[in-house]
């Protein structure tokens, strides 16, 4: 068993850099219309956005080249989170410092108001978690899920997924479904 988590925590990285790279490839690749159209959206989004001070800062670890990361942390701006990037080589320490799950790992890591946010999940939800406040260590959303935001498709399609609630004892539970069915 320890050497499958041993693995898992060592391939993680890698899988993730890689799949994140492919975003960027696959966003570059899409007709340029599509692109110039999400870019301009985003960036208007952030301008019109205005800081919550009932909001709490939101710190956001990332790798330097990961684009969808950027636009996960405007879509946090949008919604009101004064954002603070903080770019990183090896993300692996970060995730295990703030008790990412094995197996949960997503391209970027937030703390927002002393909860681990890991992934794509959407503002909304983070916003549910603070006005509830459980017990709890954070948000895991694992992987890149279609449609999750920074990862939205120019087709609008959100492929079904579920954010997930980390207890404090590590284990999971469901918190939130988005996209068809969901």
């Amino acid at each position: 068993m320890n050497r499958i988590l041993s693995l898992s925590l060592l391939l993680t990285p890698v899988l993730l850099a890689t799949a994140c790279a492919r975003a960027s490839e696959e966003a570059v690749s899409s007709p340029a219309t599509a692109t110039a159209t999400a870019t301009a959206s985003a960036v208007e989004a952030t301008a019109r956005a205005t800081i919550d001070r009932e909001l709490p800062l939101a710190i956001v670890h990332k790798t330097a080249s990961c684009g969808c990361c950027g636009v996960w942390a405007d879509h946090l701006k949008a919604a009101g989170f004064a954002v603070e990037i903080r770019d990183t080589d090896d993300m692996h320490p970060v995730k295990q410092r703030l008790g990412v799950p094995a197996g949960k790992a997503s391209c970027h890591t937030a703390e927002i108001g002393g909860y681990v946010v890991e992934g794509h999940i959407p503002a909304s939800d983070i916003k549910r978690l603070l006005k509830e406040r459980p017990t709890a260590r954070g948000l895991v959303l694992p992987g890149m899920p279609a449609g999750s935001p920074g990862m939205e498709m120019p087709d609008g399609h959100v492929q079904p997924y579920t954010v997930e609630l980390v207890l404090a004892d590590g284990s999971t539970q469901p918190f939130a479904q988005h996209g068809q069915g969901g």
